[in-house]
Formats: structure tokens, sequence, C-alpha cells
């Protein structure tokens, strides 16, 4: 019996230690081109490449130059109203229709939700030239309003569907009761359901304002100046003949603190929305 007991506690010190040196690693990779840019932003340009990444003497030089560049600094303001108010939009559209996909009974229900899923996979590449096409003609093309509703048009989806499974989850009886009280429609949802399914609508505030923080190809064919986003400026550091590095880094390091920042502040809400919508779902 203690030799059987034994043998168990031995797999499963084995099968943990596996496990741990499996995460180390997995973690390490995961970690190590975040490092790297950090690092380099730090470094001259000639030294990103000759030395190891973490062999060299800081300099902030990368880092003034960015931060000197108007440019830079205006796609960065962009970006920040791009992916507030395309946020905004989306949590208030998605959760409406989660709501009235979750709440009401009518034909072709189903199929509605499908579709909102279907077009999320559709791959950007197909629809930026028909978005190019119908913003050039609304002159929308190189407008942050055009930008922001070409967010809106894959923010929507994913909105939807990470919050149907909170809204099927919130009891008959909150809306019966609020019903009974003289409560509108419209003060259910804002009243009732909005801080009910609260841990789900900051899961898809986060995600949302960073797959618009993130995206490059809409901005990069949509815009030219004027709505110009973050990412379409850090790619122009490329260069036409010889690519800056160290303002590269630097500026992808600047890119990462908003990311850094929502994602630890608010890790404790985003694991318990993302567990509370697996289990409800």
């Amino acid at each position: 019996m203690k030799a059987n007991v034994g043998r168990k506690r031995g797999k499963k010190m084995v099968v943990s230690f596996i496990l741990f040196i499996v995460s180390l690693i997995v973690l390490i990779v995961e970690l190590m081109p975040i490092m790297v840019v950090i690092t380099s932003g730090f470094k001259r340009d000639i030294d990103i490449w000759v030395r190891g990444p973490f062999c060299f003497k800081p300099t902030l030089q990368s880092y003034k130059e960015v931060l000197s560049n108007t440019d830079f600094l205006m796609s960065l303001k962009n970006s920040l109203l791009v992916g507030v108010s395309s946020t905004v939009i989306s949590i208030i559209v998605g959760a409406m229709a989660s709501y009235g996909l979750t709440r009401y009974v009518f034909r072709f229900k189903e199929a509605i939700a499908y579709t909102f899923l279907g077009f999320r996979m559709v791959p950007q590449i197909s629809l930026v030239i028909p978005l190019y096409v119908m913003f050039n003609y609304l002159r929308l093309r190189d407008t942050l309003t055009g930008i922001i509703l070409a967010h809106v048009s894959f923010n929507i989806p994913y909105v939807i569907w990470l919050l149907l499974p909170f809204f099927a989850a919130v009891p008959r009886d909150y809306e019966e009761a609020a019903r009974v009280d003289g409560a509108t429609e419209k003060q259910i949802f804002w009243r009732v359901f909005f801080p009910l399914v609260s841990p789900g609508l900051v899961v898809a505030s986060v995600f949302a304002f960073l797959m618009s923080w993130n995206e490059f190809l809409y901005a990069l064919i949509l815009t030219s100046v004027n709505a110009r986003t973050a990412p379409v400026a850090v790619n122009g550091l490329l260069g036409q003949y010889a690519p800056k590095w160290g303002q590269l880094t630097a500026a992808g390091t600047i890119m990462l603190i908003p990311v850094f920042v929502i994602t630890l502040s608010l890790q404790r809400y985003i694991i318990k929305g993302l567990i509370s919508g697996g289990i409800k779902g």
C-alpha cells in the first residue's frame, strides 16, 4: 500500500517537473522577443547587431529621436482615439446585439449569430479593397471616422460572440422582476443587464482595444497622412534604404506600454471574465 502511494507521489512529482520545464521554455520563447525589443531601444544601431541582446552601454538617443518625431506622436494620438472610440462603439452595439440574440425569440436567430461569426473569420485582406473603394467614394479614406468604422467592423462580431454566454446566463427572474416594477426595455438593458455582465464587458473591452491598437492592414491601406496610426508610423521607420533599428525598437517599446498597463491593471478582471464566460458558455 505504501509502495503504491510512493509511486503515485513520484509520478506526480515527475509530471509536475515536466510541466514546469515546458512552461518555463514556453515563457522564455514568448518573452525573449519582447526583451530584445525593449533592450534594443537603449542601444545604438550598430550595437544591435554587433553585440548580444544584453551586452551594451545604455543610451536614450533613440527615444529622444522618436519622441521628437511629431508624425509619430500624432500617430500615437490617432491610435489612442481610434482604439477608444472603436471599443466604445463596439461594446455598446455588441452588447445590444448579444442582448437581443439571447433574450428574444425570433426566426433565424441562430443563423444571424453564426453570420456574425462567419464575418469575423473572413480574412481582412479580402475586405480591405472593397472598404477602400467604398470609403474613397464616401470621402472617408484617410479620416479618423473611416478607420474607426473599419475597426468597428471587425470588433463587433468578436464582442457579440464573447458576450453571448454572459447575457444568456442571466436568470429570467431579474428581467421579470424589473418588468413588474415598471422598467422599460431600455432600463432593463442598462440598469439590470449591463451591471450583471460587467466581467464580460471588461474582457471584451480589453481585447477590442488591443485588436484596434495593434491593427496594421486596414490602417496601412485606408490611411495615408491625416489618420495614420502608430503601427503604420512604426513601419515607416524602416526607411527607404536603411532601417532605423534603434528608433524602430524604441517606438515598438512605447507601443507596448498601453498593452502592459491595461493587461496588468485589469488582469484579475480579465481572468475572472474569461473563466466566467467559459463556465457559462
